[in-house]
């Protein structure tokens, strides 16, 4: 999706005021929770408690929290809800005097507030916020429940431009079940969308467990982005060890488990020198895509270089179109001469093989000569391929 322009801008949201400093004032009369006490000790003027409440009306500015506010007297208990019965969080302050939601109010939500003094007095209060001109949604990858391989990071793309890029990462809490050190990363994807990704320092360790917690409802992208009216989740599980090291140099790809070789499996990697030169560094398996077509155009490959095949056994390495896969056509160069498009091929029999073992997540290591340099870290998932402190660097929180 293009993202919009300054055009597009989100309009002003109007906020009605009708008291003070910009606080509407609730005046409710008393109502009894418990029997007897003295209606002056509860916080009131003339039988009447005073509460403020920072939002009112029926397009009040979402985007920040909401406050609720006694006159005199000390609160005691304050909801906030949703047409849903949401609440959202929050706390008295030590004075009694105030109460701060911990969450912001969402765009498009209708709220009731309901505060109860001390002694027993309680008063309520309406409002709603302005419905988003625009709402911003994310993909998050892996999916819910998944298991992937030690590589694999936590991706969210999201639809529209994310300008208030520190704003949405706060939101974003990742909790794992042995304390992984890990970074979040803003990085462009592949298609031109903001991503951000949270990488381990080093590759998972089998059997970690991992959960995403994106509070994002009622956060601002920014310009051209617009408003995200919900939250997000998930979570997946790390399976077992897995690297595939492809050799350019000895024409091999090896697969090791808990850094055991389980197998080497000859292959043909992309010509060296141009544009059909395998990617190095390292890749992340992507999907497996069994058999699909390949065309030269898609990879801006024409002339004597194009093709048009039915391919088999097909794992993604990159989005610019690196697989690992069969290349039967391709059998008299295996172990001995790279001499593909760029991909790695390998018999129908050992890319078969590679295709049932290989998870996604599991990283590929492409060392030797003649590749065309380590892939953008936004092409797949390429962040491995920049050291711990510039993956660091690219936090909006650094």
């Amino acid at each position: 999706m293009t993202p919009h322009s300054s055009s597009s801008r989100r309009r002003p949201l109007r906020t009605r005021h009708t008291a003070a400093a910009g606080l509407a004032v609730l005046t409710v009369a008393l109502t009894a929770c418990s029997g007897g006490g003295d209606a002056s000790a509860a916080g009131t003027a003339d039988g009447k408690p005073r509460i403020a409440v920072n939002l009112a009306g029926s397009h009040a500015k979402a985007g920040g929290p909401v406050t609720v506010k006694l006159a005199e007297g000390r609160l005691k208990q304050v909801t906030v809800t949703d047409a849903d019965g949401a609440e959202l969080p929050g706390e008295i302050a030590a004075n009694g005097a105030s109460w701060t939601s911990g969450r912001v109010a969402a765009p498009g939500t209708s709220y009731k507030v309901r505060a109860v003094t001390d002694q027993g007095a309680s008063a309520g209060r309406s409002f709603a916020t302005a419905a988003p001109d625009q709402v911003n949604k994310v993909s998050l990858t892996p999916g819910k429940r998944s298991t992937v391989g030690i590589g694999q990071p936590l991706s969210i793309t999201f639809d529209h431009p994310v300008e208030n890029k520190a704003e949405v990462e706060k939101r974003l809490k990742v909790s794992t079940s042995n304390g992984t050190t890990g970074s979040w990363g803003w990085i462009k994807n592949y298609d031109g969308k903001d991503r951000v990704d949270w990488r381990p320092k080093e590759y998972w360790k089998s059997g970690t467990k991992v959960k995403l917690d994106a509070r994002l409802n009622g956060v601002d992208s920014g310009d051209g982005g617009g408003w995200f009216v919900r939250d997000y989740a998930t979570g997946f599980t790390v399976g077992r060890s897995q690297v595939v090291k492809v050799d350019l140099d000895s024409k091999t790809a090896t697969l090791t488990r808990d850094g055991e070789k389980v197998r080497t499996l000859p292959m043909s990697a992309g010509t060296p020198g141009g544009q059909k030169a395998s990617w190095g560094g390292t890749s992340v398996l992507m999907s497996k895509e069994g058999t699909i077509n390949m065309r030269s155009e898609t990879v801006g490959l024409s002339g004597s270089d194009s093709y048009d095949k039915m391919v088999d056994y097909s794992m993604r390495l990159t989005w610019s179109g690196m697989y690992a896969h069969a290349a039967p056509w391709n059998r008299a160069y295996f172990g001995n001469t790279n001499h593909s498009s760029g991909c790695v091929g390998m018999s129908d029999g050992d890319a078969g093989w590679l295709y049932r073992t290989a998870q996604i997540g599991d990283p590929f290591e492409v060392t030797g000569s003649g590749s065309k340099g380590a892939p953008e870290a936004g092409n797949g998932y390429g962040e491995w391929n920049l050291s711990w402190s510039d993956w660091r660097a690219r936090s909006a929180l650094a």
